[in-house]
């Protein structure tokens, strides 16, 4: 179980913690009393809260190498330390893969592969100069099934997988790596995907638990692998897929 105020104080940095997931990851975090940072191209109209806090902002493009160095730097020198990263922005509109240009992959690689190991980076350093710290990586069911109309983000989050893994070595003992690897997860932004209610509805009923994953989930999942009691994690994917896809065969043998 883990306790109200397990990261009283504990710095957390949560990128694209605006809105979404990373928005429910920074309020579980502010409700469990952590000193929460979250980042963005720009600021939003309310900043996440919890446990009577707020998240303060640092825009960023987690893009940009330097303005991730910036911003890390301007943690050190506002708080000292970092004890938590969770490496949360990213994701891809839907594209074909034959017609999608190479400076579309390049962008999207670059956003769910390469700015999360960047941002890693920074925060090892930090984290390795101090106190030690746990860096969570957001994953997806996509790296572990066929991606259609997304391959070029499938395949980045198959490399954030293996960078879990490495970096998981590399930088024990003193700072735990690991993932948590979503599926469908019903967003603000779900209707883009799935369309009206009855649709994301529908897609539900597809999943073994009735339903798409809650941001929520996804934010105790988090909290999970940050705290004392998973100390002995690291280098692992938590998977949280309600029990994964009904093999399309089934249906199909029905008919």
């Amino acid at each position: 179980m883990i306790e109200s105020e397990q990261f009283n104080e504990r710095v957390v940095l949560v990128t694209g913690g605006t809105k979404g997931i990373g928005r429910a990851i920074a309020e579980a975090f502010l409700a469990a009393q952590a000193r929460v940072i979250v980042c963005g191209r720009s600021a939003p109209e309310s900043l996440p809260s919890g446990g009577g806090r707020e998240a303060s902002f640092i825009a960023c493009d987690v893009k940009d190498a330097d303005a991730v160095k910036a911003m890390m730097a301007a943690i050190a020198e506002r708080h000292g330390r970092l004890d938590v990263l969770v490496n949360n922005a990213g994701g891809s509109p839907a594209a074909d893969a034959a017609t999608a240009s190479p400076r579309f992959h390049d962008s999207i690689v670059r956003l769910n592969l390469l700015a999360p190991l960047h941002l890693a980076q920074e925060a090892n350093a930090l984290m390795q100069a101090r106190q030690g710290g746990v860096i969570v990586f957001i994953g997806s069911i996509s790296a572990l099934r066929p991606s259609p109309g997304t391959a070029a983000y499938g395949a980045a989050k198959a490399g954030v997988l293996s960078l879990v893994s490495s970096l998981a070595v590399e930088w024990a003992p003193k700072v735990r790596v690991v993932a948590v690897s979503p599926g469908l997860v019903q967003t603000e932004q779900s209707h883009l995907h799935y369309g009206d209610a009855a649709g994301i509805a529908a897609v539900g009923a597809t999943i073994p638990a009735g339903r798409m994953a809650q941001p929520a989930d996804i934010a105790s999942a988090c909290l999970f692998v940050a705290s004392d009691q998973a100390a002995y994690m690291s280098g692992s994917n938590l998977l949280l897929h309600g029990g994964g896809e009904k093999p399309a065969f089934l249906a199909a043998a029905q008919q």
